[in-house]
């Protein structure tokens, strides 16, 4: 009798059970649309979605009857294979890209002809409807801004064709080898949780189809964080050791995301093996992955360093240094959407940078506390910058994942943590929440004095030139400027989120003296602009400038109500 319940298989954890339907079910979102267009115009593609949703319900049913934990794991797998598929059947229905795999596919073309990849712009890739990235002098930025890893992958497969599609091609490759690399590194238990984090949902699959080259980045950074508290154990980093610090090296080389991640994980590496090994032996082990990574990232950079070095490194830290205009989910929409502007944009990036410091600080200073947080850590200090898009958070969630699952707080129970003799004592913990303070407190500084400051330029529209009820010609302004430095403003009109294209000066001074008011004309990029008919759009009018930089903003009422809108209202 003992024998033969010994002998009984395993059940299945039924939290197992739940993550493995969960993973399926986040299958379902985004696929419907795909298979509507692929029926429209790629029957094979819609007769392949069509098996995925078979699979989708098969794999649910049979998540919640099996009996052992061994065809449990087998359903995961079946849900990863579905999770590709559709992956991949959506990439073949939408690969153009966006304004990212379009350059990125421009500069593999420009490798191949020997032509210099930084610092050109090409204004042509963005006469379609691709989206353009205004800066605050009052122009866009055309040209490439990402380390060469990625138009290094592209060139291969620069046959697939016009457009995008190589990079997208690359970028999606990229998630689905991530994703596997991922599901394989993961307990068994855990694995449809990196199924569902990286193709589930539709928001990665989406990315790498728009050819974001730091999906690249990302698949390289997985093996990487999979129990990076380990890397280096015992003062030996191995083979696999090795190859880890080359993928950082590497996933540095595709996108700059990585440069903010590999220091919080240089400092928590370098704790935990403190703790175990002695300052020394720890110190030596970081050299040695620094090494690594750094020889990786030069032999990829190799080419470029020496061909176009000023044009390189101005390059890949384009977005650094660009000047972008503000956009995004952060704090920085304060400025944007709540107030009419502020004369203290600089502050903004002031209090980023601020605030990475102060949370790689307080990594080092409670490790055992917040190093299983250390690969969230870092995308905080984004939140604070004038580009704070969703897409620099979410694009890189499978690491927090991987990070929870092979990294959890046991790991850190013995990790380093400089204690100087001020923060020790009887009033210890007094004295280390003071410290906690004092280091944010910069951060939060600067972006209490971006967010309170006010629009230097008072703008009001005082005659509108029309084509027709909702098309506008030219805007005549009175624009007052009450700061004490003259300025040099670039207009737009908006009536969503984000930026739209600049308008031309026709008339007036380009240049608004120091208190004084001036009357200006200007005229729509494309010589015409079509307002939405809509009376309760709002529409705003903007003014950036680029020395200092600076944001005004005003409401402004351009459309015409029509007769059933008016009666709408007055009902």
């Amino acid at each position: 009798m003992q024998s033969a319940v010994s002998a009984a298989p395993e059940p299945p954890a039924q939290w197992h059970r739940v993550l493995t339907l969960l993973a399926d079910v986040s299958l379902f979102i985004g696929t419907r649309s795909v298979w509507t267009q692929a029926a429209s115009h790629r029957l094979p593609v819609a007769a392949v979605i069509s098996v995925c949703y078979a699979s989708i319900l098969v794999c649910g049913v049979l998540t919640l009857v099996v009996r052992r934990a061994r065809s449990l794991a087998r359903l995961d797998l079946c849900v990863l294979v579905t999770a590709v598929a559709l992956a991949l059947c959506t990439w073949v229905m939408n690969h153009g890209g966006s304004d990212e795999a379009l350059l990125t596919t421009q500069a593999a073309k420009e490798l191949v002809a020997g032509h210099a990849v930084y610092g050109h712009p090409w204004p042509w890739l963005f006469t379609r409807g691709v989206a353009l990235t205004p800066t605050i002098t009052g122009g866009y930025d055309f040209t490439y801004g990402y380390p060469p890893l990625a138009p290094l992958l592209t060139v291969p497969l620069l046959w697939l064709g016009h457009g995008g599609a190589p990079a997208t091609a690359v970028s999606t490759g990229a998630l689905v080898v991530g994703t596997v690399v991922l599901w394989r590194m993961l307990p068994v238990q855990w694995r449809s949780a990196a199924t569902m984090a990286c193709l589930g949902f539709g928001f990665l699959p989406t990315y790498a189809r728009l050819g974001y080259p730091a999906i690249t980045a990302l698949a390289l950074l997985i093996p990487v964080v999979v129990r990076w508290p380990r890397i280096g154990r015992g003062g030996r980093l191995g083979a696999a050791g090795v190859a880890r610090a080359a993928c950082l090296g590497a996933a540095c080389a595709a996108q700059q995301l990585p440069w903010f991640l590999a220091p919080f994980l240089l400092a928590g590496i370098y704790a935990v093996r403190r703790g175990e090994l002695g300052g020394r032996a720890a110190t030596f082990v970081i050299l040695r992955i620094a090494g690594v990574a750094a020889t990786v990232w030069l032999l990829i950079n190799t080419y470029f360093l020496v061909s176009e070095p000023g044009t390189w490194i101005s390059g890949i830290a384009l977005p650094l240094i660009q000047g972008a205009t503000l956009h995004g989910q952060g704090l920085g929409d304060i400025s944007l959407y709540f107030t009419n502007g502020s004369d203290r944009l600089d502050w903004y990036s002031h209090a980023s940078l601020l605030l990475a410091a102060a949370l790689l600080a307080l990594l080092v200073l409670f490790m055992r506390r917040l190093g299983p947080a250390a690969t969230v850590l870092p995308w905080c200090a984004f939140f604070l910058a004038t580009r704070s898009q969703d897409g620099y958070y979410l694009m890189m969630t499978p690491l927090w994942l991987a990070a929870a699952v092979t990294a959890p707080p046991s790991e850190f129970v013995r990790a380093w943590q400089p204690r100087p003799r001020p923060l020790k004592g009887p009033y210890r913990r007094t004295a280390l929440i003071a410290t906690s303070a004092l280091l944010v407190s910069p951060a939060l500084v600067s972006a209490a004095v971006a967010v309170t400051g006010s629009p230097p330029l008072h703008l009001r529209v005082t005659a509108v030139r029309r084509l027709s009820a909702n098309v506008i010609s030219r805007l005549t302004l009175q624009v007052t400027n009450v700061d004490d430095t003259a300025l040099t403003p670039h207009f737009m009109l908006t009536t969503n989120q984000g930026s739209s294209k600049y308008w031309s000066l026709v008339r007036g001074p380009a240049t608004v003296p120091a208190h004084s008011t001036v009357r200006i004309e200007i005229r729509p990029a494309a010589g015409k602009y079509a307002l939405r008919t809509q009376p309760s759009t709002r529409v705003r009018l903007r003014a950036f400038t680029a020395t200092p930089q600076t944001l005004s903003s005003a409401d402004v009422r351009l459309v015409t109500p029509t007769a059933d809108s008016r009666s709408h209202r007055a009902g």
